[in-house]
């Protein structure tokens, strides 16, 4: 289920001084907004740019970064975004089915479309151009799916399917591909942001256009971001929620066991949501309901990415990238133009209320996995005022498990084996025109509406 091996005082030292030197890249990072403020104007949060100066310090870099400590630093994001999801049901009345089904349905019709085109157009591609002329491999074609949503953890968990398929090279160009992915993700997802902003399409008034204030609010703007019911002298407010999560990760644990006997390589991190999700049932018909507080489950939630995004961007491996680069650049900049155009064109026509949040959180967790969803998500909506958190994570029990590095990502490359990609590749476009047909039926795909916030919201009158 787990590795039940223990960790002695050094073992626990070297984590304690890891975190802590990711602890010190965000103080730099958050310094650096404040020295330059077009890294404010540009909403380029503390955790990238601490990411970005942790990555010119590491191993492919200056090399100042011990070598144990960037590896344990590479670990951390598969870790924490299981923590940024295990509270995301916690602590809130929980929506009726039909509701759930209409906050997560815009966001599970993202997550499958976008996972046949970014298969299907490499396929045909593949099959039509860089097979013939270049001799690449035919799964070359299933890179992008397991790279870009799936993440350097799923790219590497790869390697024995790739292997056994007869494609040993398969993991390492997965891994390249999933940096390209990380940096399009991150550097396109904030020009379109900055692009919504100055159009005015953003809901989040610290969002609406170039910030120029200071990061440091004054004393008549600060706020209170937990409301503490418990006597200190009992259990700190902090231990309490922290033991909550902690439950529903030993939860999702649980459950990913029982998966794993059916189906391997699903990922935790749903798991753990729906480990929340039976906390929150169980806990929510007893007294000590009172005291579950969601706003500081959201704030340990956010300390958990902050140090995810961090950790994620100072680890991004550079040399792979120019191995095989000439078919990977052609095939990178056709899922790009994908990515952005479904982007453009899907988004607004399923999403009626503020497109640009719901669908900016999918366009990273497609490009460059989940934590670069919420990264800018976070950018986009730093107060939370739309529902896209909410239905992002609605969405994560009907994706996370088969798409984006789950069961139907590991089965591509076994249908390219046995079908090929010019099949899998029409196969996968029928998918697609499918599913907008069923978005019609269904009233998921709709009009777009006009292109401005809902007013009130921090949006201008």
């Amino acid at each position: 289920m787990f590795s039940s091996d223990g960790f002695d005082g050094d073992a626990l030292l070297s984590l304690l001084v890891a975190a802590c030197g990711l602890g010190i890249l965000l103080l730099v990072g958050l310094l650096l907004r404040t020295l330059v403020p077009a890294l404010k104007r540009y909403f380029i949060p503390a955790a990238l740019l601490g990411g970005a100066v942790g990555l010119g310090l590491g191993p492919h870099a200056l090399g100042l970064v011990p070598a144990g400590m960037h590896t344990t630093w590479s670990s951390f994001a598969g870790v924490l975004i299981t923590i940024v999801f295990a509270p995301m049901l916690l602590g809130q009345n929980l929506p009726g089915f039909r509701e759930a089904a209409k906050e997560a349905g815009p966001h599970v019709f993202y997550g499958y479309f976008s996972t046949f085109a970014v298969v299907g157009v490499p396929a045909l591609l593949t099959y039509l151009v860089l097979q013939p002329l270049m001799g690449t491999n035919p799964l070359f074609s299933t890179i992008f799916e397991v790279s870009w949503p799936g993440g350097h953890g799923t790219a590497a968990g790869m390697e024995e399917s790739y292997s056994s398929l007869g494609w040993e090279d398969g993991s390492s160009l997965s891994l390249s591909s999933a940096t390209v992915g990380l940096l399009f993700g991150i550097i396109a997802g904030m020009v379109i942001l900055n692009l919504a902003a100055r159009r005015g399409l953003l809901t989040s008034a610290a969002a609406q256009g170039p910030s120029t204030g200071s990061d440091i609010l004054p004393p008549a703007e600060a706020s209170t971001d937990s409301t503490n019911r418990l006597r200190r002298g009992s259990l700190d407010n902090l231990a309490f929620h922290v033991s909550l999560i902690g439950v529903a990760v030993l939860i999702g644990v649980l459950l990913k066991w029982g998966v794993d006997q059916l189906l391997t390589g699903i990922p935790l991190f749903p798991l753990a949501m729906l480990g929340g999700l039976l906390v929150q049932l169980i806990v929510s018909r007893t007294p000590a309901y009172a005291l579950v507080d969601k706003p500081t489950l959201n704030s340990i939630a956010g300390i958990a990415l902050d140090f995810l995004v961090v950790a994620a961007v100072a680890t991004i491996s550079l040399p792979v990238i120019f191995a095989n680069w000439l078919p990977l650049l052609i095939a990178t900049v056709v899922v790009a133009v994908i990515s952005v155009g479904i982007f453009c064109w899907i988004g607004p026509r399923i999403f009626p209320q503020h497109w640009v949040e719901n669908s900016i959180v999918n366009f990273g967790a497609m490009t460059g996995v989940t934590s670069v969803g919420l990264l800018l998500l976070r950018a986009a909506d730093p107060e939370m005022k739309t529902n896209a958190f909410r239905g992002f994570a609605l969405r994560a029990p009907f994706a996370s498990p088969f798409v984006g590095g789950g069961l139907v990502t590991a089965l591509f490359p076994v249908l390219v084996m046995n079908i090929g990609n010019l099949w899998l590749g029409l196969a996968c476009l029928a998918l697609c025109l499918v599913m907008i047909g069923a978005a019609k039926a269904t009233g998921i795909w709709r009009k777009p509406a006009a292109a401005r916030p809902e007013a009130g919201a921090g949006a201008p009158a």
